[in-house]
């Protein structure tokens, strides 16, 4: 399976964007699919995952109440609408997937996702 991430650009804080993530080879309608994040000189972070089946979201604190994970199946694509960015969100968005149907404790650890695409650079500035 190949991740295509795209949707990045420059913004203004309190702009909103919506990050795609769209798969070749395979399916993303089943499994899990996450976001995570890496700004420059930290770590790579989760951002926000859903599971299909039984379906569930799960946001790190700092997404909750601004970030929304989707999917769309017919276009074998998952989105995260990000609205209210501030600063802090600067960084380069990965997507990932898994065909295992993470608990959701689970749906954060970036070893449990098996694909990556190549991430998309997300600049906010106030």
């Amino acid at each position: 399976v190949q991740l295509q991430a795209s949707g990045g650009g420059l913004l203004q804080a309190g702009d909103s964007l919506r990050l795609s993530c769209t798969a070749s080879g395979g399916t993303l309608g089943t499994g899990s699919v996450a976001w995570f994040r890496q700004s420059p000189g930290k770590e790579r972070e989760f951002v926000a995952a859903i599971r299909w089946r039984p379906k569930a979201t799960s946001y790190a604190d700092s997404a909750k109440g601004r970030f929304t994970i989707s999917g769309d199946n017919a276009k074998n694509t998952v989105y995260l609408q990000m609205n209210s960015l501030k600063d802090e969100d600067t960084a380069v968005y990965y997507c990932a997937a898994d065909p295992r149907s993470w608990a959701l404790s689970a749906l954060s650890t970036s070893a449990h996702y098996t694909f990556w695409g190549q991430g998309t650079l997300v600049t906010v500035s106030s």
